[in-house]
């Protein structure tokens, strides 16, 4: 059996320090990565990048790689050989109104920074320039948010923890329900027609997690604060973390 597709997450996986695909934990640089993604290559293995990033800067990443899907914006939006895919259920774009404008118009965003007003905040300047995820930082209860959202009829959009930042806060989006990298993740293993043993996910943050039940094999980069022993914990950390998953996964499934 072959190795298909590693699903990965950019920032605090793939990529380094100071999102670098040649740095590694200790700032110094690492071609690590970038072999792993020559190995990938010469066996014929797609990566696909997902990422709460905003469309322009995966498709870059995606591009630099020489990869053909991605999805952004925590699976609100899935490209596939230049196919867009919306997942956002009733906040899929209508007309010229993006997603990120139909959640802004149900007022969900400024509720959220009214009543965590102190704890929570655009995650400037990143936050510019989205259509699917409204960007926050801060440290917020996540079920108190929730609970909230459901309270005032926002029961179609979710809050999610997408990992830490410097000064103890972290990092949250805003988004339909229904987006997800999971999602993002299923509905491109049916487009191409992958088993879920002949795949392999590779992440630091919860939401990543939420792949692992779609993939055979599911990787916790070393620096990655989550914990869950469904997942394999590679010894180390980002994009050399990245290395040690595919290659181990294709000499294991080689051998076998």
């Amino acid at each position: 059996m072959a190795l298909r597709c590693v699903y990965t997450d950019l920032d605090d996986t793939l990529l380094g320090p100071g999102a670098s695909l040649f740095r590694n934990g200790e700032g110094r640089f690492t071609l690590l990565p970038a072999r792993a993604l020559e190995a990938c290559h010469r066996t014929g293995c797609e990566v696909m990048l997902m990422s709460g990033r905003r469309r322009s800067q995966v498709a870059e990443d995606a591009r630099l790689i020489g990869q053909t899907a991605y999805s952004f914006e925590i699976g609100g939006g899935l490209v596939i050989d230049g196919e867009e895919n919306w997942l956002c259920d009733d906040f899929n774009p209508r007309g010229t109104r993006s997603p990120w404008e139909l959640i802004e118009e149900s007022g969900a965003p400024a509720l959220l920074l009214g009543a965590f007003a102190g704890d929570l905040e655009p995650h400037a300047p990143w936050h510019l320039g989205r259509e699917v995820s409204h960007l926050f930082r801060g440290r917020v209860d996540i079920d108190a948010a929730h609970a909230l959202l459901e309270a005032e009829g926002h029961r179609g959009l979710r809050l999610v923890d997408n990992g830490a930042i410097s000064g103890g806060r972290r990092v949250y989006h805003l988004v339909p329900a229904a987006a997800s990298k999971p999602a993002a993740v299923r509905a491109h293993m049916k487009a191409r027609g992958y088993a879920p043993e002949e795949c392999i996910a590779i992440g630091d943050s919860r939401e990543d997690l939420g792949v692992i039940d779609l993939v055979g094999r599911f990787f916790l980069v070393a620096n990655a604060p989550e914990e869950d022993p469904r997942a394999e914990r590679t010894e180390a950390s980002y994009g050399d973390g990245f290395y040690e998953a595919v290659i181990r996964s294709l000499a294991e499934l080689h051998s076998s």
